[in-house]
């Protein structure tokens, strides 16, 4: 975590120094080039910020010059002043005092700088006196303006004879300044930062490579766990025991702490309990732990497939690429670049990745959440089958009912502590594409028949990522698509098909290669936001810092306090939640915010990518009977997922994709075929067709 924010935060200052030496009349930018170098001082250890100012430094010399050196130098002591002050807890007041002292040392530190390097400043020197130079010169071409000139000839003649004096009070004044805009930017920062945690929330403590290896069993006695001291339990006296070659699923709402029962399962250490296991966890090292999360583009770090699989192994680890990849439905996908994957692609090859540590626990966090069906399926039956083939532990957090009755037992998860008894969906469900039992919110019958006039007109759209590139990828083709007003629309295909390829089209994000697409006959790019798309993950469109400020800005200037009450009771969500940091929330949780937005925002069409994805069972009904709720008032939806049967009350018709273009459909099962039996029938055949259910 250090070194990550050491690469990202080093870099950003970088970034402003450079800009504010190579671009004329951007040198202000150069004020906040302390602030990302007060952040790693207010968030790590001293070590880090010294990584990050020396690092920074290099490169700034390299882009730039001796100056911009120079420059990061400055930032990083203002930076580490203010961000030191503002870990300690102290106000304003300590860091207008901290001024007083270090300006004038910094300036100083400028001074004895140019004394000591006399190239540079007769170099600084020379340039001074040309700029001034040349202001003056041009002031004298301006006959009323001659005494100017003049004057700003002698100022420029003085700055250079006494050249210390100037600099020394240019810098303390700077110095200033600079630490003044820090304070004041960074204190915004951390306040956007608060529910972020400093660390890595995977951490599994300082163990070294030579420890022994050994997860299992695993057993976890009175655990409880807070991401910060003074912050609530996330989870509290959980009891559990997990063995080798054992398949578990850990089921609850969105917020019932299931991910973090996983990290401490993983190796991070509780705040309170014991965890105890044979030897270290070790998370991701060779027959330990692998952990597979919800977002798995964040696990990928090789460029091709084949390379990401078997990314950070140690040395003589052989590994069957072609055959793990095709255990998990990738096969021959070894060259392909891993940015050109689809959501539920990446999941399979994060389960890949795991697979090839040959874990003796492997812990998967909804990964079927964005795979097709039959992929959900194959997955899931890969998973199951680990224990008796591999004798591999396995536990599966998920919402769906099949996979959670596929496992050995069930963990079941609510507000942070286990409950004794199943939910009453897993108990019900035997098929995957049931919807939750009668417990749960029934949804809302939607209008069955296509809407009024076409609204939003796809006419042989293609589209295709990077072009002319040898790593080209043909994501549509040749579609023709016509969205009626009021329609409900179900977009469904295999991963990779071009579903959300699809759905940015739609929403203006992206321009068709080939073909056009039109909102009420204009071009959709034209019109960004008439078209309001919820991405496939939640995080990456929710902007502000709290549900309420997320929601009026989705919503619009006319939406206030009232209206994001109400929306956030449609999506399921308690009212009180509008003050809560978004960095706090769980992924359903998250994607039910963007949902209030969208619908707050009040666009002609809806556009959702996988909204039930990650979604607990009964949050998942409440947003199905949302949907059919606003399609009855005349909303025109498009939906892309893979949960067909649960949207059924919501859409009126399907689109297929396969490969990029649409296709019919397959057809639906219909009802058995009615055998009419007139009077004269064998009457023993009316029995026994009568017997069998079979109406008249």
């Amino acid at each position: 975590m250090e070194m990550a924010s050491v690469a990202i935060f080093g870099g950003l200052t970088v970034a402003a120094i450079v800009v504010a030496a190579v671009i004329p009349l951007a040198s202000a930018v150069g004020l906040v080039a302390p602030v990302p170098l007060a952040l790693v001082a207010a968030r790590t250890r001293p070590r880090a910020l010294i990584a990050a100012s020396v690092a920074a430094t290099g490169v700034s010399f390299a882009m730039a010059g001796t100056a911009a050196a120079f420059s990061v130098v400055g930032s990083a002591l203002i930076g580490g002043l203010v961000g030191n002050t503002k870990r300690r807890g102290r106000g304003g007041a300590s860091i207008a005092l901290t001024g007083l002292v270090a300006a004038p040392l910094i300036g100083g530190v400028s001074v004895l700088i140019l004394w000591i390097l006399v190239p540079l400043r007769n170099l600084t020197l020379e340039a001074l006196h040309n700029t001034v130079g040349g202001l003056a010169n041009l002031l004298a071409e301006v006959e009323s303006l001659t005494s100017a000139a003049d004057t700003v000839r002698s100022l420029g003649d003085s700055m250079v004879d006494y050249w210390w004096i100037w600099v020394w009070v240019s810098g303390t004044v700077g110095a200033a300044l600079s630490l003044a805009v820090a304070w004041w930017l960074l204190g915004g920062v951390i306040n956007r930062l608060a529910d972020v945690p400093a660390e890595d929330t995977l951490d599994a403590g300082r163990v070294g490579v030579d420890d022994a290896v050994a997860p299992l069993p695993l057993t976890l006695s009175k655990v409880g766990f807070r991401y910060r001291p003074d912050g609530p339990w996330v989870l509290s006296d959980i009891d559990l025991t997990v063995r080798a070659g054992e398949f578990v699923a850990v089921v609850g709402a969105n917020g019932s702490g299931k991910s973090t029962l996983v990290k401490v399962m993983a190796g991070r250490a509780p705040n309170s309990g014991t965890v105890t296991r044979p030897g270290a966890a070790g998370l991701g090292r060779h027959g330990g732990t692998a952990l597979v999360m919800q977002r798995p583009e964040t696990q990928m770090l090789g460029s091709r497939v084949a390379d990401d699989v078997v990314w950070g192994l140690p040395p003589g680890v052989e590994v069957d690429v072609e055959a793990l990849l095709a255990e998990v439905g990738l096969d021959g996908l070894g060259e392909r670049e891993t940015s050109d994957l689809s959501g539920g692609q990446q999941q399979r090859l994060a389960v890949a990745a795991a697979l090839a540590r040959d874990p003796a626990l492997l812990i998967a966090d909804e990964v079927t959440s964005m795979v097709d069906p039959d992929g959900r399926t194959e997955l899931l039956t890969l998973l199951a089958d680990l224990p008796r083939r591999r004798g591999v532990a396995v536990v599966l957090i998920t919402h769906r009912g099949a996979e959670a009755a596929a496992a050995d037992r069930v963990i079941h998860l609510d507000h942070g502590r286990v409950m004794p008894e199943t939910p009453h969906w897993v108990r019900a469900s035997d098929r995957d594409d049931e919807p939750p039992g009668a417990a749960l919110p029934a949804p809302v019958a939607g209008h069955r028949a296509p809407g009024g006039e076409p609204l939003l007109v796809l006419d042989q759209v293609g589209y295709t990522y990077l072009p002319g590139s040898p790593w080209q990828v043909e994501a549509v083709h040749d579609v023709d698509l016509t969205v009626h007003r009021g329609e409900g629309l179900l977009i469904v295909g295999g991963n990779g098909s071009g579903k959300t390829t699809l759905a940015w089209i739609m929403a203006g994000l992206l321009a068709p290669t080939t073909g056009s697409a039109t909102l009420s006959g204009k071009p959709v790019t034209d019109h960004v936001g008439e078209v309001a798309l919820a991405f496939q993950h939640a995080r990456l469109q929710l902007q502000k810092q709290t549900v309420s400020d997320e929601i009026m800005a989705a919503g619009g200037v006319e939406v206030g306090t009232a209206e994001v009450a109400r929306v956030l009771e449609l999506v399921g969500l308690p009212r009180a939640i509008a003050a809560r940091q978004i960095d706090s929330l769980s992924g359903g949780q998250m994607r039910r915010v963007v949902l209030a937005g969208l619908v707050a925002r009040r666009a002609k069409v809806l556009v959702l990518d996988e909204p039930l994805a990650g979604v607990d069972p009964y949050a998942r009904a409440e947003i199905v009977a949302l949907l059919a709720r606003l399609r009855a008032d005349g909303m025109t939806i498009v939906i892309i997922s893979h949960d067909l049967a649960e949207l059924e009350g919501v859409v009126s018709r399907r689109v297929q994709l396969t490969n990029g273009s649409v296709t019919p459909p397959p057809p639906r099962p219909g009802p058995p075929t009615r055998t009419v039996l007139r009077q004269q029938d064998d009457p023993a055949q009316q029995t026994d067709l009568a017997s069998r259910g079979w109406g008249e």
